[in-house]
């Protein structure tokens, strides 16, 4: 079963729950048809029990309609025709090219040198791509996010029942076509959220962390390599040997990404415009795929500057 390679983490995690000396208390029925679905996909009641009986689980609605409403937006705003006089996306964020940062990044390469020695051994990528990678998703672990991962990630998969969250769309104004695209883009969203939830709660068990203590992004990203949950659990790598896949520990987040690369196709060896498509898995961004390049061969440049 899918489940069974992270029950024996079960008793660790447990210990993590709070403990009160009264009687606890029980989950609220707003969370039990979740419950009883993640426990029948195998996840232990008890585990699930206590954790969604916490004070601090509180359903949080407008975690999905702010989702849905830019996706509203985007789907709804007009197509314009290019013109000479439109912007254009920026080839880089130059906010990372400034050289406090990339100064930053270099000392972090310094104290990392073991680990990233054993990444462009194992995995065939190069230091400067993953260091670039980790400094753009959290300026090297400073900024982890203010969210919470599993609140977030609940909030928006209990939502497949649109009349929790329908209050908080804008109905009214909608067209039936529109409602209906939206009801049915939010249950799919729904779903997507469900599916990182479980994926979640497996990370956390098997970390041995509380789900409550894990800052992530707005929608669930963690780790000093920002990975979705599923991706944590599919792309983490244990880089210490310790038995634990931390994402907020260099020795694991810096060769989990280098995983990811790696699984997408990255090889040493190729231009600067394959680089640049295989780092767009990473974030579907274009500008992002050619900062993470640049900054790479701005800290290569670095260091050869200095040896």
């Amino acid at each position: 079963m899918r489940h069974l390679c992270i029950l024996a983490a079960l008793c660790a995690a447990l210990c993590l729950l709070p403990r009160p000396s009264v009687a606890a208390e029980e989950p609220s029925p707003l969370w039990q048809p979740l419950i009883d679905r993640l426990a029948e996909d195998g996840l232990p009641r008890d585990y699930l029990d206590k954790l969604f009986s916490r004070p601090e689980i509180t359903f949080q609605p407008r975690v999905m309609s702010r989702k849905m409403i830019a996706l509203l937006r985007s789907k709804t705003a007009p197509a314009t025709p290019p013109s000479k006089e439109a912007p254009s996306a920026p080839r880089v964020y130059e906010r990372y090219l400034q050289p406090a940062l990339l100064a930053d990044a270099l000392r972090f390469m310094d104290d990392n040198r073991a680990t990233l020695d054993k990444v462009e051994q194992e995995r065939g990528v190069s230091r400067e791509v993953v260091v670039a990678i980790m400094l753009v998703e959290t300026r090297l672990g400073s900024y982890l996010g203010n969210g919470n991962a599993f609140v977030s990630l609940a909030s928006m998969a209990l939502c497949d029942d649109f009349l929790l969250v329908q209050a908080y769309m804008p109905m009214n104004s909608l067209s039936p076509q529109l409602q209906q695209w939206l009801v049915r883009r939010t249950r799919q969203k729904a779903d997507w959220a469900y599916e990182e939830l479980v994926a979640f709660i497996e990370y956390a068990m098997a970390s041995g962390q509380d789900p409550l203590n894990i800052r992530s992004s707005p929608y669930g990203a963690i780790g000093l390599c920002q990975f979705m949950p599923s991706n944590a659990v599919r792309f983490g790598v244990d880089g210490n040997n310790d038995g634990v896949v931390d994402l907020f520990d260099p020795a694991d987040a810096l060769p989990s990404i280098a995983n990811y690369l790696a699984f997408h196709g990255w090889k040493p060896g190729l231009t600067e415009e394959r680089q640049e498509r295989v780092i767009y898995h990473y974030n579907h961004d274009e500008t992002y795929a050619r900062t993470i390049v640049e900054l790479s061969k701005k800290l290569k440049e670095m260091e050869g500057a200095r040896n």
